[in-house]
């Protein structure tokens, strides 16, 4: 089992970045497909990026290309969110995913972004 928490989230101007953390409690953190998903107020909860398991593979939603990068730390057992250019429609709480090898998912409490126009 693993415990997630995300940190980093805020209140920002269009334009502006920021950086999204998620620490794992894991001690085979390594071994965790992770993702970064968010919801929007009234709207349900979306993909947004994907790590694989080494860090070689990376997917993202078509929203955040271009703008938005995953990366992660396993020696640090964390994944980031660094995301560029936002913008308004980027305002949502960001949620932290881990997947084991038996594809259970495990969710962080999430953090808030708000981007300001």
């Amino acid at each position: 089992q693993v415990q997630l928490a995300e940190s980093g989230g805020g209140l920002v101007q269009t334009g502006d970045s920021l950086r999204l953390s998620c620490a794992a409690s894991a001690r085979s953190f390594s071994s965790y497909a992770m993702s970064w998903f968010r919801q929007a107020p009234g709207k349900e909860r979306d993909f947004v990026a994907a790590i694989s398991v080494s860090g070689s593979n990376t997917h993202y939603a078509d929203s955040v290309k271009g703008r938005f990068t995953i990366s992660r730390d396993n020696a640090k057992k964390t994944v980031y969110l660094q995301m560029n250019a936002l913008k308004p429609e980027d305002t949502a709480v960001y949620y932290c995913n881990a997947k084991d090898s038996l594809r259970r998912d495990y969710w962080g409490q999430g953090t808030q972004v708000t981007v300001s126009s």
